[in-house]
């Protein structure tokens, strides 16, 4: 039963214009590109909670609450590390290419790992590692698991979304300009176009594009909370959407100024953590009402471009992409 309530309490943590022109109209403006984390300023507090070593260009991280492992991407080389809840490396796993965002198929595994510049997808099962390798399209961003079992995977620079099931290819839409973040409600993936600013939801075993709408100023990335939303990061535009999966319409924002990037959610408590790469903290956000409303911040480690959360324990825990560590924080 969640733990949530529908008041702003704070969480018991402990812690130049072109000159005029003459002749014919006026040329199109060039298109705007796609928003990535603001590049972190040095630490002015210490972070909340204890910090840990971990490996260079740490980024993309999940908690499976089934063996209480945590995965984490890193690079030089590109592995997937599997902790302890306390940050003790369990076992590492070589990766093919860099990944940028993990997700769960379901509790218990397998880890979603989109190896970007591999143009693969690896699922890595646990707690034992063992891998199974799918070719996909160019770039993969980001992947999900619908409720029927296949895997919509985001392929960026191709602008394709790829639909795996067993290990196989089967469905190629061809509807984005540059897919981002990808989330589930049930077996329709929401998926947030970086390059069009815009969040398109899937009817994924049909194979079938439902509805188009926009999503702020420079959306980045999305996770599904327990009300059946979309909560989107509008990284450039400093704030956080929430959007009803049917029909597919904008409900609530919330002004979240500092770059909101990194996002987990907590369906225990129904929470939802952001990352604010812009001042190096993160946030938790009450998704049990209608509106979203700010309930903690704490400083984080330096670059936090990543968050994942125990649901059992509410246990945080943040990367850091600058220094390769990993902060853990405790309710």
């Amino acid at each position: 039963m969640s733990r949530a309530r529908c008041a702003a309490v704070l969480l018991p943590l402990s812690l130049a214009l072109a000159g005029c022109s003459s002749t014919g109209p006026p040329a199109d403006p060039a298109p705007a590109k796609a928003a990535e984390p603001a590049d972190s300023p040095e630490l002015t507090t210490d972070p909340a909670g204890s910090v840990v070593p971990l490996d260079p260009d740490a980024e993309g991280m999940v908690f499976d609450p089934v063996t209480g492992l945590l995965a984490v991407a890193v690079r030089d080389p590109d592995r997937l590390l599997l902790l302890d809840r306390d940050g003790a490396t369990v076992r590492e796993v070589p990766l093919p290419g860099h990944a940028r965002h993990l997700q769960l198929a379901a509790p218990g595994g397998p880890v979603l790992v989109p190896a970007e510049d591999s143009n693969s997808l690896v699922e890595v099962f646990l707690p034992d590692g063992a891998v199974r390798e799918t070719p996909v399209g160019d770039y993969p961003h980001d992947a999900a698991r619908v409720a029927s079992g296949q895997v919509l995977v985001g392929d960026e620079m191709g602008g394709t979304l790829s639909v795996v099931e067993d290990g196989e290819v089967t469905t190629t839409l061809t509807s984005q300009t540059q897919p981002g973040g990808v989330a589930v409600v049930g077996d329709v993936a929401g998926v947030v176009d970086v390059g069009a600013f815009s969040l398109t939801t899937y009817d994924v075993p049909a194979g079938e594009l439902l509805d188009v709408v926009d999503a702020g100023d420079g959306p980045t990335h999305l996770v599904a909370d327990g009300r059946g939303r979309f909560l989107v990061a509008d990284t450039r535009g400093d704030a956080v959407l929430a959007f009803s999966a049917d029909p597919l319409e904008q409900v609530a924002s919330l002004p979240l100024a500092g770059q909101p990037y990194g996002l987990t959610y907590d369906g225990t408590d129904q929470l939802l953590w952001v990352t604010l790469t812009g001042t190096n903290e993160v946030v938790a956000l009450s998704t049990a009402c209608e509106q979203l409303t700010e309930v903690a911040r704490l400083p984080t480690v330096r670059q936090p471009n990543t968050v994942a959360v125990d649901p059992g324990t509410g246990r945080v825990f943040v990367g850091s992409r600058t220094t390769g560590q990993l902060q853990l924080v405790d309710p």
